[in-house]
């Protein structure tokens, strides 16, 4: 086989381990065998509409097997694949499309109404209902070739464009290689010890980095078994767990903390779970060590889109002495805390997160700037992150770089505040911002949503930090919201918090 990318998994496993179930969708079941032969049909269909080595295949939906399958597809060709945040609004997605230069988008019924907003691409592919002059998705496989398909294809071609959440600005494609996923696998089974008979719930979006390559790809890659959800919900979350016998799970703060406030989180049957991994934002103690007092094995790990994204892990077996902790650099990579200057920062100082190694992005899609502006001339990543290694090397992430704000001469870093506010019986989520002060320069400005039924005045926040944090930390406005906004990864849009006016 000339494919040594992930174009050719699917007939690798096929052949290994034909009738072992790969996903699971609502009451269907897809064998590797129907993965082999789905894909390898859909790439014979794209191969007609004239994709080839290089060419951009976009995804606009919910989780889904179809988002699996077209992958694989556009991999057997050498194409690119490029996956797109269904939440986001129709400009927005028209200018990833415009951008990556995209010839053929296949999309969910649910997102009907931004693609008819959409200019082009050439083709158009619609899981169900399409309109005229589109393709029905499952008519169009089943009409395809089942001849073998092998194109050269190298492990330093790109293999995905992956477009940042676009917090500030344009958002960016971070271009992702064969390489970058393989060895993003490789550290993950390192890491988590990913077994044969692992199964897997996908609750966070495919889209993001995090879902497809910590925890569904290296499901495939072993033989594992993936359990599709659409879309996040606690209570579906359950049921999966305890019908599927879930093994293993990713997922964000939010997620992890809906799961905390349900009714059914003292008595749900979650024994089959070995382990629990977070990444994408600092997750509070305070939950943390809720799913540690119900027996169950929580893991932290740092990334970011650009490393594919695993930079640090945790191991199960320090889960618990090195709680909080982001843990230790993932096998196949290397992991610097620097000064401003670029000197190490000693044990204890926070500094920003530099990242070098085969799982790092050669660059972003189109954008030579951007690319020189990330990475050193010798590979290293600059992550505009903040963190404070011990002196055993585990790395604890304070804040963003451009989050930090400086009150009185004093750096504040917000997630710092946001995990003691955490705390608070009656807060469910919270982001602290930096607004502008006469006398201060800069002083905290606090959003908290509150868990159902619950109430507290922002004198009894206050109160709450106090003796929990100096003085400086403390922001001087609270202001109760009915939810944060998010990007579709689940991040808190900071940018929008800073730009929102103060209440009259």
């Amino acid at each position: 086989m000339r494919n040594a990318g992930l174009g050719g998994w699917p007939a690798r496993r096929a052949l290994m381990s034909p009738g072992r179930t790969a996903f699971v969708l609502a009451d269907r079941s897809v064998s590797y065998a129907d993965v082999h032969e789905r894909a390898t049909r859909l790439a014979s269909r794209m191969r007609e509409e004239g994709i080839r080595a290089g060419a951009r295949v976009a995804y606009l939906g919910p989780n889904h097997v179809a988002f699996a399958e077209t992958m694989f597809a556009t991999h057997m060709l050498g194409g690119v694949f490029v996956p797109l945040n269904f939440r986001l609004a129709a400009p927005e997605i028209a200018y990833m499309l415009r951008h990556s230069g995209a010839s053929l988008l296949v999309y969910d019924p649910g997102c009907a109404e931004t693609v008819r907003h959409l200019p082009g691409p050439d083709t158009v592919v619609a899981l169900r209902s399409p309109a005229p002059g589109e393709h029905d998705f499952e008519n169009w496989v089943a009409g395809g070739d089942f001849d073998p398909v092998d194109v050269p294809v190298a492990l330093d071609d790109v293999a995905l464009i992956l477009y940042t959440s676009g917090t500030t600005g344009r958002p960016k494609g971070a271009m992702l290689s064969h390489a970058n996923l393989v060895w993003n696998c490789f550290n993950m089974m390192i890491g988590v010890d990913v077994t044969s008979t692992e199964v897997t719930l996908i609750g966070a979006p495919l889209f993001h980095v995090a879902a497809l390559n910590q925890t569904m790809l290296p499901t495939f890659l072993k033989g594992g078994t993936s359990v599709i959800m659409p879309s996040w919900d606690a209570e579906l979350c359950y049921d999966l767990v305890e019908r599927h016998r879930v093994t293993w799970m990713f997922g964000v703060t939010a997620m992890f903390a809906d799961l905390v406030r349900s009714p059914r989180w003292a008595t749900a049957d979650l024994s089959s779970l070995r382990t629990l991994m977070s990444g994408g934002a600092a997750v509070p103690m305070t939950l943390i060590r809720a799913y540690q007092e119900r027996g169950l094995v929580f893991c932290q790990g740092y990334g970011l889109t650009e490393t594919a994204p695993g930079a640090t892990f945790l191991d199960a077996g320090e889960s618990v002495r090195k709680v909080g902790s982001a843990g230790v650099p993932v096998f196949f990579s290397d992991v610097r805390v620097v000064r401003p200057d670029l000197t190490p920062a000693p044990a204890g100082e926070p500094g920003e997160v530099l990242v070098q190694g085969p799982n790092v992005t050669p660059g972003y899609w189109r954008d030579p700037e951007a690319t020189a502006a990330a990475l050193s001339e010798d590979g290293w990543f600059r992550s505009g992150d903040i963190a404070i290694v011990d002196e055993e090397g585990h790395l604890t992430i304070v804040d963003r770089v451009k989050d930090m704000y400086i009150s009185g001469g004093e750096n504040v870093y917000p997630a710092e505040v946001e995990n003691v506010l955490f705390a608070h019986p009656a807060v469910a989520e919270a982001a602290v911002v930096g607004m502008p002060d006469r006398k201060w320069g800069e002083v905290g400005r606090a959003f908290a949503v509150l868990r159902p039924g619950a109430a507290v005045t922002p004198g009894e926040l206050v109160e709450f930090l106090r003796p929990r944090l100096a003085k400086y930390k403390i922001p001087v406005r609270f202001e109760i919201v009915d939810a944060l906004p998010k990007t579709g990864s689940g991040k808190i849009r900071k940018s929008e918090l800073r730009d929102r006016p103060l209440p009259g």
